[in-house]
């Protein structure tokens, strides 16, 4: 029998600790005024980590005690963890934290409550390699949701570099770049860049593996050996309620983790804002 002191400092009551110090303003969600929880409610913590409630219900009870690292990391940026949090609740589960050389899905609690006060504009998370780590509803609007992509397929390279045979995605809905070569080609030098900086990554190695043997256009482009950032663009979206949708897309850095920050806006009282807004609408509708 485990001792007390044993149980309280376990997985499933660390995370139950943390959950219940997060007030559901601190992540962008609507107090109410009848609120018997404390902090989040599970179901609040798994939507937002992209879990189902049944399974932070397991965690919890300690009736599931290895979750993957997958499983922690959506869990440290759901209860926007410090990176020393991040790093126990890793060893908790069993596993090692990523080091240096491996690239970070983490995000700052600074971070999130940036995120949380951008209200309604379009913005979602990559990661160094360009693995989609967070959006919120209007990006979920714009774009289609990415909670109905398996997370290990909410990838914008293969999204943009698409392998025959291969579902990965990010986009729902076709999206179109002004300059679709110079986005490729910005998107290939970023991911040159992240190879050198974190060369331990497998999930960046396999990617790049995947895609250079899957894909000629990627393979050319990486040939071709450019370094460099990806940094802004204007794309059209397709939205299948409102039409066509031109947006400013724009990627700001976040810290020393190379995470990608991306904001799609239009001019306020433009068309293509009036737009933006009923997407907004029509997306809170059919979630009704």
């Amino acid at each position: 029998m485990r001792s007390m002191t044993t149980a309280q400092t376990s997985l499933g009551a660390t995370l139950r600790v943390w959950r219940e110090r997060l007030s559901p303003a601190e992540v962008g969600l609507p107090s109410g005024w009848s609120r018997r929880a404390v902090g989040l409610r599970r179901e609040e913590l798994a939507d937002l980590a992209g879990l189902s409630v049944d399974y932070v219900v397991r965690l919890e009870q300690g009736r599931a005690t290895t979750p993957s690292g997958q499983v922690v990391a959506a869990l440290a940026r759901a209860l926007q963890l410090t990176r020393v949090e991040r790093n126990h609740l890793y060893r908790l589960a069993g596993l090692q934290p990523p080091g240096d050389r491996v690239i970070s899905d983490h995000i700052s609690p600074g971070v999130q409550r940036l995120l949380t006060r951008l209200g309604e504009v379009a913005v979602a998370v990559f990661a160094a390699d360009w693995h989609l780590v967070w959006w919120n509803r209007g990006w979920a609007a714009l774009l289609g949701d990415p909670s109905d992509v398996a997370p290990v397929q909410r990838s914008l390279v293969s999204a943009r570099f698409p392998i025959p045979g291969s579902s990965g995605r990010v986009e729902a809905w076709p999206v179109r770049s002004e300059d679709p070569d110079a986005t490729d080609r910005a998107i290939v030098a970023d991911l040159r860049r992240a190879s050198a900086r974190y060369p331990d990554d497998r999930r960046l190695a396999d990617l790049l593996r995947r895609t250079i043997e899957g894909n000629s256009h990627f393979a050319q482009l990486w040939r071709a050996g450019a370094v460099g950032e990806h940094a802004e663009d204007r794309k059209t979206i397709e939205h299948p309620a409102v039409g066509e949708i031109t947006v400013d897309c724009d990627v700001l850095y976040a810290g020393d983790t190379d995470l990608k920050i991306v904001a799609l806006t239009a001019p306020s009282g433009s068309e293509d804002a009036s737009k933006l807004e009923l997407a907004r609408i029509a997306a809170f509708a059919h979630a009704q």
